[in-house]
């Protein structure tokens, strides 16, 4: 059995999930394969030869971890709890063109291929739908360790296409299905710095929060009007009033964004594509200046991709390094060879399907 499971770009509302605002993320055409079956014996062994490394542990009745994000033992504790049994180990091979340690979910969406292949192969096997598929991923990979990170990876990687997110105050998933064209992926091939991003985006932010509301008990992140903030300039700083608007400014962009991708499943829009790529570009520029996730890298490289005919685009995930992507529907190649002009690598990519089993 081959499952597979793409990856995800963030369109809208990033570095705003831990804060409980929207998301909307798009699947992509870079995925990660899961192919294996059921072995004769209690073994669990998972060839990973794309990072040169190997999976191999006892399926026990429960299985203690061995090291930290221990994912696959993870999952299968987790499906354990919800009744799945489990006698008889696997033998697996795992292999996929998701850049990784990017900010594309590479890990996410292989503990989501990971559950969609357990699933299937338990002693009690189900077919779950996407939904539970990106719930289960979550709490092996989030809720199981503690991690700091939100629920949009699961989701889009498991559902597919495009998503908005909602976690607040309960969890809500709308499929969209706008006609996107071709976007292009950059890899500055520079590390991330998640957890000094998230000190600064998360914490520094709920901080913010926090200061704001002991001030003023009618604020919320969640409706106080952008114009508003200014009304806080005596409380705060002048970097963290700028952070501040920066959040309230991404939200409301968010929404123009959801209201032009939903307007285009029913409406002709000759300026869909200019629209898009502008709103896009406005995120990226307060990720850059004011939540200061970017480098200069991925600035140059932004900037050349709009010189070359991209619409807009933005950094991609936590920051500090990793990918970027670009809206490129007539330009792509272009594009592409303006990333790598300025030291990246280069995919062309389409909006995909999310995990399925392969024929």
């Amino acid at each position: 059995m081959k499952i597979s499971t793409p990856g995800r770009i963030c369109l809208f509302g990033e570095h705003q999930d831990y804060l409980g605002l929207p998301t909307i993320a798009a699947a992509i055409s870079r995925r990660i394969s899961i192919e294996g079956a059921p072995s004769d014996d209690d073994q669990v062994i998972i060839d990973l030869p794309d990072i040169n490394q190997k999976e191999q542990f006892s399926i026990h009745r429960t299985l203690p971890y061995a090291k930290d994000r221990d994912y696959f033992r993870s999952t299968i504790n987790i499906l354990r709890r919800r009744g799945f049994i489990f006698t008889k180990g696997f033998r697996c091979h795992v292999h996929g063109n998701i850049p990784i340690n990017s900010g594309t979910s590479s890990s996410s969406a292989l503990i989501v291929a990971w559950a969609n292949f357990l699933t299937r192969n338990a002693d009690n096997p189900a077919e779950l739908t996407p939904k539970e598929l990106g719930e289960i991923a979550n709490e092996a990979e989030v809720l199981e360790f503690g991690e700091p990170g939100g629920m949009m990876d699961h989701y889009s990687t498991a559902i597919g296409n495009i998503i908005y997110l909602e976690s607040t105050p309960k969890i809500y998933v709308e499929g969209l299905k706008p006609q996107l064209g071709a976007f292009v992926l950059g890899d500055s091939q520079q590390p991330k710095d998640t957890l000094g991003i998230l000190a600064r985006c998360r914490y520094g932010m709920e901080a913010i929060i926090q200061k704001v509301s002991a001030y003023d008990s009618s604020f919320s992140i969640f409706t106080t009007p952008l114009a508003q903030a200014n009304d806080y300039s005596s409380l705060l700083s002048s970097d963290e009033l700028g952070l501040l608007k920066a959040n309230l400014e991404d939200r409301d962009i968010l929404q123009e964004g959801k209201k032009l991708l939903l307007d285009s499943q029913n409406t002709q829009n000759a300026d869909f594509d200019a629209q898009l790529g502008q709103l896009l570009y406005r995120h990226f520029a307060n990720l850059r200046d004011h939540k200061r996730t970017s480098t200069d890298k991925i600035n140059r490289m932004i900037e050349a991709s709009m010189k070359a005919g991209a619409l807009g685009g933005k950094i991609n995930g936590s920051g500090g390094g990793g990918c970027m992507f670009m809206y490129a529907p007539t330009q792509a190649e272009a594009v592409a060879e303006a990333i790598r002009s300025e030291g990246g690598i280069a995919y062309i990519i389409h909006v995909d399907s999310g995990t399925r089993l392969e024929a």
